[in-house]
């Protein structure tokens, strides 16, 4: 029986072969790191999500300006942007990261249901810094290669890659790759649930000293932030909580003054 995470990988090779992702953008040559924006970082590392839709709960935000909604996030203090790109379930746009790229000086990640190359170098094109792959998906044989052959090519175009895991087996074979960065999705994309102690059971411990590890989904406070600090996280990418809130910047410098 197919779970959500299924859905989302097939639904993902019909986009690749309606040819979404060969849309013609011009090239971005200058990339920019997000693992050094966040070790730079004296405060909370924030990685604020641009999504309009999500499919647990609907409609986060009446269509905005991207421009405005990026500016508004990086005078808020975030270190990064994450941008939703994935079309069928999330009403993502590959342009938004095009928009994005041309008002703000912060890494951009593209966030989507990676499993080809075609969609990398999209990233690529549209002026993303890093792409987002889900280990998962390489465990269901979803992806035309392995995960350490896709962040190779990612790094043959310049972009940082953003691992994701669930699980703390995930979280092991994922300190196997050379990946730049490890997200920890406290939202289950199997069942759509969410459960903040994700990060507890995978047990960030002496193996991941050298890497940065992100938490994502479910943040909503500062009180959250610390929590997550406490047990090894280094950067918070945060979504639903910044897009429904009134004042966009002025969420994002909250929880950036969390720490």
């Amino acid at each position: 029986m197919l779970d959500f995470l299924d859905i989302l990988a097939q639904d993902a090779i019909k986009t690749i072969r309606e040819g979404y992702y060969e849309t013609l953008a011009e090239e971005r040559n200058l990339h920019l790191s997000l693992r050094k924006a966040i070790l730079r970082c004296k405060k909370a590392a924030i990685i604020s999500e641009i999504k309009f839709f999500s499919p647990s709960l609907g409609v986060l935000r009446e269509n905005g300006s991207v421009k405005q909604i990026a500016r508004e996030m990086e005078e808020g203090g975030a270190v990064g942007l994450s941008i939703l790109t994935e079309p069928k379930h999330f009403r993502g746009k590959l342009k938004h990261v095009a928009e994005a790229r041309k008002e703000v000086n912060i890494p951009i990640l593209m966030k989507d249901i990676i499993l080809s190359h075609v969609q990398i170098e999209a990233a690529y094109r549209f002026g993303a810094d890093i792409i987002l792959l889900i280990q998962t998906l390489f465990h269901r044989g979803y992806c035309e290669e392995s995960v350490q052959d896709l962040i190779d090519f990612s790094h043959s175009k310049g972009l940082e890659v953003l691992l994701e895991v669930h699980t703390r087996d995930e979280f092991l074979s994922a300190l196997e790759t050379s990946t730049d960065l490890i997200g920890v999705n406290n939202r289950d994309l199997r069942t759509l649930k969410l459960d903040l102690n994700t990060i507890k059971y995978v047990q960030l411990d002496s193996y991941a000293v050298d890497r940065v590890i992100i938490a994502e989904s479910g943040i909503s406070s500062a009180d959250d932030i610390r929590l997550m600090r406490g047990f090894g996280v280094k950067a918070f990418l945060v979504g639903t909580t910044v897009m429904r809130a009134e004042c966009i910047k002025t969420k994002v410098s909250e929880l950036v003054e969390a720490v």
